[in-house]
């Protein structure tokens, strides 16, 4: 798996359990989601992204994206 799809199911998984939480704990996750989102955009602009040098780390391959 590349890091730039690691990047993409990771974020997925997040904002997946954070609008579960939101909808069955409280809706104070949707934070977590808005933190997600922005993350995202953020890493969109600048290219620096902390879960691709994670998974960079853990030994996945370079993608397009995060190098």
């Amino acid at each position: 798996m590349t890091i730039d799809r690691a990047v993409l199911a990771f974020a997925g998984i997040m904002t997946l359990l954070s609008a579960a939480l939101a909808a069955f704990i409280s809706p104070w996750w949707l934070l977590f989601t808005a933190f997600i989102g922005l993350n995202m955009l953020q890493a969109s602009f600048t290219g620096f992204c902390p879960a691709a040098m994670i998974f960079k780390r853990l030994g996945c391959r370079s993608g397009v994206a995060f190098q």
